[in-house]
């Protein structure tokens, strides 16, 4: 039985199977890619662009589609996964709307005569493993960007979404881009490992858990390719100060249960000050509680199944574990198969395994502190450092705390307001680079220096 599966987490009935690719088909694609690349390297930048600008229509075209698809693949509610296929639609066509940007010579000043540019040039065949939270737009934001700057792909989708998967190789190949631009491959680990060995390739995008980083990082290393990792997250959500509780409330409530709380980016501490931390956690947990939990094909659904049921299994046991190391479940903490309703966590410390774990699932852990000083603290007190979200009425304060976190991202009395222009990534055990916005272009490129005497 193939590891590539699509099973309907809502029901846990297996829908449809797709066979592991043998180590000739793998081969095969990588000799597509890279037969493929001097032809897409060569073809112009508006030419490209129209490729991905087709490939964003395709998405819009196919947008009921491809969003039953990955609810059955992964349980996202019914109007988040179209949202999810909008917002990859978007992503590829900002790439084709800048690509005059990230393609074109940026002049360096020189103190002797003459001129110099840095002109970025593509690498090559890259690989992209990518994984199953959000299946259009986690593509779209590796592939998009490499393919205007002139490199092909080989990708790797999560086991569990195979059908979502053959939806994108469907989309760039609809789109008129040349045999071998764009090759999904269902591959294993080891032959994953084998792919980015493989001298013809690179270069290796992984999103995913740190331990799939880490074990990626390492075959890269040891064959000298460069390595873009997305890992994992556990955001602090800093309130300092509010005119309007509720509406802050609200806005944690949406940060905690996007994606059925299966997002890196999800805001999962909840860091507030003493004098505001009362009325907040009634309120956060009033609101986690009566988050619907149902049929993500359902229009009143808020959340739907975790992925799988072992994602729920996995999940149960870190609140038990919790709970048995002294925490306390105001809200929730019981699972129904592979659906968990929304969870409050108290009384979390530092000697707890949940102080330092990433809560994928919608569990969120609410802190007291005493002020702006201790606030911080505990906000960096982790080893991950991808978002952040601070919540103030005072506008110096927000910039003072900004500039002390440490995360990638700092989102100021706002959340889910991620854009294509946007750089989206982390420090510390979250990553090592930025996907989104034009810095997403900058990672896999030759910069290279052109200079010309007087």
């Amino acid at each position: 039985m193939s590891d590539y599966a699509v099973t309907n987490p809502a029901t846990g009935e297996r829908v449809s199977d797709y066979p592991t690719a043998t180590d000739a088909e793998i081969a095969a694609a990588i000799n597509r890619s890279h037969a493929a690349f001097p032809e897409w390297r060569a073809t112009s930048p508006a030419d490209r662009a129209a490729g991905l600008r087709r490939v964003a229509e395709l998405h819009r075209e196919r947008r009921d589609e491809l969003a039953r698809i990955i609810v059955r693949e992964m349980g996202k509610p019914l109007e988040a996964a179209v949202g999810e296929v909008d917002f990859a639609a978007e992503i590829t066509e900002y790439y084709a709307d800048h690509i005059d940007e990230i393609t074109g010579d940026e002049p360096l000043a020189i103190q002797g005569e003459g001129t110099a540019v840095v002109r970025r040039a593509p690498l090559g065949v890259l690989f992209g493993i990518m994984p199953w939270n959000f299946p259009y737009y986690q593509v779209a934001r590796f592939a998009a960007p490499n393919l205007a700057v002139g490199n092909t792909i080989v990708l790797k989708h999560a086991p569990q979404c195979p059908e979502s998967a053959a939806a994108i190789a469907a989309m760039y190949r609809d789109a008129g881009l040349p045999e071998g631009a764009y090759e999904n491959v269902y591959a294993t680990n080891e032959q994953a490992a084998d792919i980015v060995a493989d001298p013809r390739v690179q270069g290796v995008s992984v999103t995913g858990s740190e331990r799939a980083g880490a074990a990626v990082a390492e075959v890269a290393g040891r064959n000298l390719k460069k390595v873009a990792l997305e890992l994992g997250g556990s955001d602090p959500f800093i309130v300092l100060s509010a005119d309007d509780l509720d509406a802050v409330v609200a806005a944690a409530v949406d940060a905690r249960l996007d994606n059925n709380g299966q997002a890196c980016n999800g805001a999962k501490r909840f860091i507030v000050v003493d004098d505001l931390y009362d009325a907040f956690l009634e309120k956060f947990a009033a609101a986690m509680e009566a988050a619907k939990v149902g049929d993500p094909l359902a229009d009143d659904t808020v959340l739907g199944p975790l992925s799988s049921l072992a994602a729920a299994e996995r999940l149960q046991a870190q609140i038990d574990r919790a709970v048995e190391q002294g925490a306390t479940v105001v809200v929730g903490g019981t699972r129904d198969g592979a659906y968990v309703p929304g969870t409050v966590l108290t009384g979390v410390t530092p000697e707890m395994d949940a102080y330092r774990e990433e809560f994928f699932g919608p569990v969120g852990a609410v802190y007291r502190v005493a002020d702006e000083a201790e606030a911080v603290r505990l906000a960096n007190d982790t080893p991950f450092g991808l978002g952040s979200y601070v919540f103030t009425t005072d506008a110096e304060q927000a910039q003072r705390v900004a500039d002390q976190i440490e995360a990638g991202m700092v989102f100021i009395n706002a959340v889910l307001a991620d854009e294509a222009a946007l750089p989206f990534g982390g420090v510390k055990r979250s990553g090592t680079s930025r996907e989104l916005g034009l810095l997403a272009a900058d990672e896999f490129v030759n910069k290279k220096v052109i200079r010309v005497g007087a």
